[in-house]
């Protein structure tokens, strides 16, 4: 059984006398800066001097400075901002500003993994990845408790990577909930993977077909949101508190046996099949080219999809319906 490490097995005083620096303050930037500093943490923001993050900072009680001068200063670096521009803002402003015995920590192993970050010897490389976007990383953490995250040593050069990495842990509430010890490599290709083939991709592309089909058989669009979209944070809720065993038990009997019988039927071999070559093109780097083109490129099949998804009338639908059903 994997082991968990929790607040016993992670100590701040790793981290006692570093400077902290973030870069980004978007949604992990901003919430873990926060528990950082609320944990006792010496922590300033680096950023593009005068945007929006800059003013937020700001209003959170930070002082800011640009990424450059920020991570001159700093003992630990910890990369926050998005894949598609970590590698550019890395060349430009992080790399001139790293010398051995620093720490770079990152959120997610993408750009160390697919290797367009490539710190010199002598930085140790580190990574905490919360499992939830950043203000629920915020609001646990408020709450007394924590995120369950990962956590990884890419690069041990100093021999203490291993103290630090756990007490970024701590420090962000994690330790509190939990942490699983994984690799750059594993993270990022089952992140990839999952977001492709369930959490984004799959679970998107399932609702809608199923509701096209619906309303193409003549049922009311609303009714067909209820059945293919809105019940399904309701199933999920209750498989994340107790596996896929505790929702057959809270569903009914008909529910239970139809979807034990037919859910085979439609994620049948055929789809397997092409789950598994997604995830090859995770694992030999193709998924990771052709979105770095796609950014270089100034995301113009991205755009055109966010744009097109806009029209669909699962959309308007889902607009109108939720407008209707709120607290008044």
């Amino acid at each position: 059984m994997v082991k968990a490490y929790y607040e016993k097995d992670a100590d701040l005083k790793a981290l006692k006398g570093k400077k902290i620096t973030v870069v980004g303050y978007g949604s992990q930037g901003r919430a873990q800066s926060m528990n950082l500093r609320d944990s006792g943490m010496d922590v300033t923001i680096g950023l593009r001097e005068k945007g929006k993050s800059w003013t937020k900072a700001q209003s959170d009680g930070f002082k800011p400075m640009g990424v450059r001068e920020a991570c001159e200063k700093a003992d630990v670096i910890m990369v926050l901002i998005p894949d598609e521009v970590q590698s550019e803002v890395y060349k430009s402003e992080i790399a001139p500003a790293l010398k051995p015995g620093k720490t770079l920590d990152f959120g997610h192993g993408f750009n160390i993994h697919f290797k367009r970050i490539t710190p010199p010897d002598g930085v140790d490389i580190v990574m905490v990845a919360p499992k939830s976007p950043g203000p629920k990383v915020r609001s646990t953490y408020e709450e007394g408790f924590g995120t369950p995250s990962l956590v990884a040593v890419e690069k041990d050069y100093s021999g203490k990577a291993w103290d630090v990495v756990m007490a970024l842990a701590k420090g962000i509430g994690a330790t509190r909930a939990g942490v699983i010890k994984t690799t750059f490599k594993e993270e990022t290709e089952t992140d990839n993977f999952g977001e492709q083939a369930v959490l984004c991709g799959g679970i998107t592309g399932l609702i809608g077909e199923a509701f096209k089909i619906l309303i193409s058989e003549g049922y009311q669009p609303e009714i067909a949101y209820f059945e293919v979209l809105h019940e399904m944070k309701l199933i999920v809720d209750l498989i994340q508190n107790g596996g896929f065993e505790n929702m057959w038990n809270a569903v009914s009997n008909t529910a239970e046996y139809g979807g034990r019988t037919r859910g085979s039927r439609i994620i049948d071999q055929h789809v397997v099949n092409n789950m598994r070559e997604v995830l090859k093109e995770v694992q030999n780097g193709n998924f990771a080219d052709e979105w770095m083109n796609e950014y270089h490129k100034g995301i113009p099949n991205l755009s055109k999809m966010r744009s097109d998804s806009q029209k669909e009338t699962l959309e308007q639908v889902g607009k109108e319906l939720r407008s209707m059903f709120v607290k008044k």
